[in-house]
């Protein structure tokens, strides 16, 4: 696999050889998923199919193709399912094989081979920070990637390889920033920025989580993708429970964008524009769905046209 370049445009936001190589990923994956029960009563959130494929492994497959080849995931009780989807089913393989199934069988191989992936548990849900604070003893002292399961980023768009090439770049922390609807904004983490002379990235001065609309920095909303510097560990063993008493990833975050001259300080975002799916939320995750299946080629032209029709029927409002 080869390792991302570090973009010619990212000059102005340092000089000297390049930070390490980013390979490691973190998946947190040990939430309820109670915004869809009770369909997450007895399957974990992040095995809810999109189309045909189960969010997560969505979320691997751009890690994989980021050149992450190491993945940690945090998981919980009742997450044994994620463990068996990236497995081999001899089984099930077995019968494919035996009824000349190829398609099928290379589509089940597949998840299995995808990365190499571990797992360990969060065993209290105390927080985004803390699930990362998990991952300390596996990532070690190097820089790696946190991806949330609820955000799913188009594979024709690209983020991580850029976030990546910045963090080497600036050897901070860096963080995926959208702009959203200010009213919208209390349902995320929220950036106030000033520019570094790329058009892309911001560098981030301080970090708020849900904050009331009149009191947020920026429209600049924190959305599921982080590359970090390893020292966030070093502050999240220091961070205190603050917003639903739980530890903030955005609170450790905030720490070091005020400690830039620090090794491992610093925090930078690059700003993304190309197309996420929210498949945390009921209403997105349908969008979702159909917005995939639209575009694939053996689903899209019969969809397109039962949607059009469908469309057509609905009573005005």
């Amino acid at each position: 696999m080869t390792e991302p370049s570090i973009s010619a445009d990212l000059a102005p936001l340092g000089d000297g050889a390049p930070g390490p190589a980013v390979v490691k990923a973190v998946i947190p994956a040990a939430g309820l998923g109670t915004r869809f029960l009770p369909a997450t009563k007895a399957t974990p959130k992040e095995m809810l199919p999109v189309v045909d494929r189960p969010a997560i492994q969505y979320v691997v497959e751009e890690a994989v193709r980021a050149g992450l080849s190491d993945v940690l995931m945090i998981t919980g009780r009742g997450k044994r399912s994620l463990e068996d989807h990236f497995d081999r089913a001899w089984e099930l393989e077995a019968a494919l094989e035996a009824k000349g199934d190829k398609d099928r069988l290379e589509q089940i191989r597949e998840s299995a081979y995808l990365a190499d992936i571990h797992y360990t548990r969060q065993g209290d849900p105390r927080g985004l920070g803390h699930a990362v604070l998990c991952a300390d003893h596996h990532v070690g002292d190097d820089p790696f990637a946190v991806l949330l399961g609820d955000d799913l980023i188009d594979e024709r768009d690209e983020l991580l390889t850029r976030m990546i090439g910045v963090q080497r770049r600036t050897k901070g922390s860096v963080v995926a920033l959208m702009e959203v609807d200010p009213s919208q904004v209390h349902l995320y983490g929220c950036a106030a920025v000033e520019t570094t002379g790329v058009d892309d990235v911001v560098r981030v001065t301080g970090m708020v989580e849900k904050p009331d609309p009149k009191d947020a920095p920026s429209n600049l909303a924190v959305i599921g993708r982080y590359v970090l510097h390893p020292r966030v560990f070093e502050v999240l063993k220091e961070t205190k429970p603050g917003r639903g008493n739980e530890i903030q990833l955005t609170d450790a975050l905030q720490d070091l964008a005020q400690s830039p001259d620090q090794a491992g300080g610093g925090v930078y975002g690059v700003i993304f524009k190309g197309r996420r799916y929210d498949t945390g939320d009921r209403l997105d995750y349908l969008k979702a769905v159909v917005r995939l299946a639209t575009e694939r080629e053996d689903l899209g032209p019969d969809l397109r046209s039962f949607l059009r029709e469908f469309v057509a029927e609905l009573p005005a409002e």
